[in-house]
C-alpha cells in the first residue's frame, strides 16, 4: 500500500515541482515502485519529464472529474519503476467544476484508492493555491512536504497554508501529518540563505529535513531537457542532495 507524500507550498517559486520530479526520480533510483501524480493545471511536472499532453489525451482531469478509469491514463517514465500521471490544460476549470460537485473534496483520493496497492509512493505536486484542487490533494495525503526556498519573506504564507492544512486534519483527514519542511534554493556563501535555514529550524524544531537543497543550473536547466537530475547530472551537488532527501524519506515516511 504506497504511501501518499504531497509537495505542498500555496507561494509559488519554492522548488516544488522540482523536488516533487526529482524525489520521485530517486526513489525509483533506490527500489522503489513510485506514481507521481501533476496536480498543477501548469503541468510543469508534466513536461519536465517530456511528456506531452495533446488537447485530445486523457489525464488527470479526466480520472478526476470525469471517474474514467485512472490505469490506462497512467503514462510510463524512462526510468524503472517511475510512472506519471499527467496534468494537461483542461485541469485549469476544474476548481470550478468540483464546486457542484458531491463529496468535492474527496475525489482525488477515490480515484487514488484503486491503484494504491500498485506503488510504494505516491508523490503529488500540488497547485501553489489554496483551491479546491488543493484541498482534493490533502485529502488523499498522509504526509505532506512543505519546500520553503532560502531567501527574503520565505515564510510568507506558510501561516495561511499551515491554517488550510489544519482544517483539513479536523474535518476531511484526520491521518494527515506535516513530515517536516525542507530548504531549497541554498547557497551556503549567502549570509540571508543561513540566516533563513536558522530561522525556520527554530520556527519548525525537529521538523525541517536535514538535506539542503542547492541552488543549482543543471537543475534548473534539466526540465528544459524533459529529464530529472538523476538523468542529467546525477554527480553535481543538487543530484547528490536528492538522493540523499529520498533516502531520508525512506527513513521517516
Amino acid at each position: 500500500m504506497a504511501r501518499i507524500i504531497n509537495i505542498c507550498n500555496a507561494k509559488g517559486g519554492t522548488g516544488k515541482t522540482t523536488t516533487a520530479l526529482n524525489l520521485s526520480a530517486y526513489l525509483a533510483a533506490l527500489g522503489k515502485y513510485v506514481l507521481l501524480i501533476d496536480l498543477d493545471a501548469q503541468a510543469n511536472a508534466t513536461s519536465g519529464l517530456g511528456i506531452k499532453v495533446e488537447e485530445d489525451h486523457q489525464h488527470i482531469y479526466h480520472a478526476v472529474i470525469n471517474e474514467e478509469p485512472v490505469a490506462p491514463i497512467i503514462r510510463k517514465t524512462s526510468l524503472f519503476g517511475f510512472d506519471m500521471l499527467p496534468a494537461g490544460p483542461s485541469l485549469a476549470g476544474a476548481t470550478v467544476e468540483l464546486a457542484t460537485m458531491d463529496n468535492r473534496e474527496f475525489k482525488l483520493k477515490r480515484t487514488l484508492n484503486s491503484i494504491r496497492t500498485n506503488y510504494d509512493y505516491i508523490i503529488i505536486d500540488s497547485a501553489p493555491s489554496l483551491s479546491l484542487l488543493m484541498v482534493n490533494g490533502l485529502v488523499a495525503t498522509e504526509e505532506i512536504i512543505i519546500p520553503v526556498q532560502c531567501e527574503y519573506y520565505a515564510l510568507e504564507g506558510l501561516g495561511n497554508l499551515l491554517k488550510t492544512i489544519e482544517l483539513v486534519r479536523e474535518s476531511l483527514n484526520p491521518h494527515l501529518k506535516v513530515a517536516g519542511v525542507l530548504l531549497t534554493m541554498y547557497d551556503k556563501r549567502n549570509r540571508l540563505a543561513r540566516a533563513v535555514v536558522k530561522e525556520v529550524q527554530k520556527n519548525f524544531p525537529g521538523r525541517v529535513f536535514e538535506t539542503l537543497i542547492p541552488r543549482s543550473i543543471s537543475l534548473a536547466e534539466a526540465p528544459s531537457f524533459g529529464k530529472t537530475i538523476l538523468q542529467f547530472d546525477p554527480d553535481s551537488k543538487a543530484g547528490r542532495a536528492y538522493r540523499q532527501l529520498a533516502e531520508e524519506v525512506i527513513k521517516i515516511i
